[in-house]
């Protein structure tokens, strides 16, 4: 096995409190600034816009078929709708999510898988076992896989017919086979992760997932059996979500921060960080 392609980055944004959910969406990033409670888009020069303000923090973000963003509420465990510039619900997932939610993907038929904590993480509290929602093109929603150790960052392949997560406390990435109603089946370890903890993921071109670990502060190249290739290494503390973007896809956006606890995200250290990679995204988001 060959030494891994080593990595740095350079800050396109700064001064954001805790930037999560990147998204690369007509041709600028869109995420989540989740303790400033809004939505942001940033353009490739780094101009920094509003989406929508969402009171109750966003985080996971897509777009369904018809481009109307869904967003992820935390802490009133909801999925909105942007529509005319204001927020709408869509869908509650309160009944089924035992804490807050967290990371979203949207497949192409407008379905959302979507994640949670299942306990108090800033608390201290024991880590438990979740679930993950499905959230049907309808708004309705329903539990799609259980006994899941805090899922995070999710993709989906170009196929449509792979899911993979990131299971953060589990230092794994955990895949399955998405049936023609949404369904999960064939649950697998896609990669089990050595002394890293995946937060924010997305895919390349080649199959691989980009893994941001929030301990490390490094975002890792990983192939299905847990092979790095490639380790970028960011200026913060903590490197949270990635995403592949720019004119070619092969721009690493990265999320950045010292901290994710929100008593300390005051001091607003968080950041947009980019580094030019060989291999372009796919697949979604």
């Amino acid at each position: 096995m060959t030494s891994a392609r080593t990595h740095t980055t350079t800050v396109l944004v700064e001064g954001l409190r805790f930037p999560e959910g990147p998204r690369w969406h007509e041709g600028r990033l869109v995420l989540s600034d989740m303790h400033d409670a809004r939505v942001l888009a940033v353009d490739p020069d780094g101009t920094v816009s509003t989406v929508v303000e969402v009171p109750e923090w966003p985080s996971g973000l897509g777009w369904d078929p018809d481009g109307r963003l869904l967003v992820v509420s935390m802490r009133d465990r909801r999925v909105l709708r942007v529509r005319d510039g204001a927020l709408v619900p869509f869908a509650d997932l309160s009944a089924l999510a035992p804490f807050h939610c967290n990371d979203m993907v949207v497949d192409m038929r407008g379905g959302a898988y979507v994640g949670n904590f299942g306990f108090d993480l800033d608390a201290g509290a024991d880590p438990v076992p979740t679930v993950l929602v499905r959230v049907e093109p309808d708004g309705t929603a329903r539990v799609a896989a259980e006994d899941l150790a805090f899922p995070n960052g999710s993709v989906i392949t170009p196929d449509g017919a792979t899911l993979i997560v990131g299971e953060t406390f589990a230092g794994r990435l955990s895949a399955w086979t998405i049936t023609e109603d949404g369904s999960l089946t064939d649950r697998r370890v896609w990669a089990q992760l050595e002394g890293a903890v995946p937060d924010g993921i997305c895919l390349d071109a080649d199959g691989a997932i980009w893994v941001a670990c929030p301990i490390s502060g490094r975002v890792l190249r990983v192939l299905e059996g847990g092979e790095v290739t490639d380790v970028v290494t960011v200026d913060r503390n903590g490197a949270f979500a990635c995403m592949l973007g720019g004119a070619d896809g092969r721009t690493l956006h990265i999320c950045t921060a010292d901290s994710s606890r929100p008593a300390e995200t005051g001091s607003r250290r968080g950041a947009v960080e980019v580094c030019t990679v060989e291999v372009p995204g796919a697949g979604r988001p």
